[in-house]
This record gives structure tokens, C-alpha cells and sequence, in this order.
């Protein structure tokens, strides 16, 4: 950004209205999906699937865990895949070496949904916790 731009920020008619975060819309939908992803995390912990559920959050094909909540299908933005610790480390994901500091870090999964969010510019974990009823 050149300091022509600083300092004429907001005199040009022609500003770009600015871009809503794709983590509103993510916030939105995971208040609607909230209780499919606790029943889901649930499944995973009690049958013994892992003790460590993980939510991929999307809006592109990606090829990580299973479909749950499709976003063609719901009418929503973003769709999402459930998945375990297991299969991110077997896929390269989390590093071995890096498991402990990620469970370091895991929320507990009966407050919280852990979410890997993929998006264009990269992915990242985030906790999000689940609406109480």
C-alpha cells in the first residue's frame, strides 16, 4: 500500500465495499449444524472410533475424513467432513513428532467441536464451543 492510499482512504467514491470474513458465515452454519456435529462426535468417541474428533469446515472438495453435512444438500455455505487425530496424523497433517503439542491444546470434546478450516489462503484449527440447549 503506497501512501497515496493511506491518506485518501475513504475520499475515493469508488470504494470497495468490504468482503464479510468467510468466518461469519462459517459461525452461522455451525450454529445451525450444532447439534448433527455434537451426535456425530459423540458416535466417534463412543464407539471407540478416537477419543479425538475432528471437523473439517469447507466450501471446496477436499478429500479428508466424511461427508456429514453437505452444503449443496442443507442449502448453507460451507460443508463439513468428520474426522479423527488418527487419520491427520496417518495423512501427514500433524506430524508424529507434533501429536503431543496438538493434544495439549485439544478442548474437550463434550464443549467444544474442533474444527480444521480450510480455506483458499490456507487451513487452521479452531475450537468452537457447542450451543447448550
Amino acid at each position: 500500500m503506497d501512501t497515496e492510499e493511506l491518506f485518501n482512504e475513504n475520499r475515493g467514491a469508488e470504494q470497495q465495499p468490504k468482503k464479510e470474513s468467510p468466518l461469519v458465515s462459517l459461525e452461522r452454519d455451525l450454529k445451525f449444524f450444532n447439534e448433527s456435529i455434537r451426535e456425530v462426535a459423540v458416535e466417534i468417541m463412543v464407539e471407540g472410533l478416537s477419543a479425538t474428533p475432528i471437523f473439517i469446515a469447507h466450501q471446496h472438495e477436499i478429500k479428508l475424513g466424511e461427508m456429514i453435512l453437505d452444503r449443496n444438500e442443507l442449502n448453507t455455505e460451507w460443508s463439513i467432513h468428520a474426522s479423527t487425530i488418527e487419520e491427520f496424523i496417518e495423512r501427514g497433517i500433524i506430524k508424529t513428532e507434533l501429536k503431543e503439542r496438538f493434544m495439549s491444546t485439544y478442548k474437550n470434546p463434550n464443549d467444544f467441536m474442533c474444527l480444521f478450516v480450510v480455506v483458499p489462503e490456507g487451513a487452521n484449527f479452531v475450537y468452537y464451543p457447542y450451543v447448550k440447549n
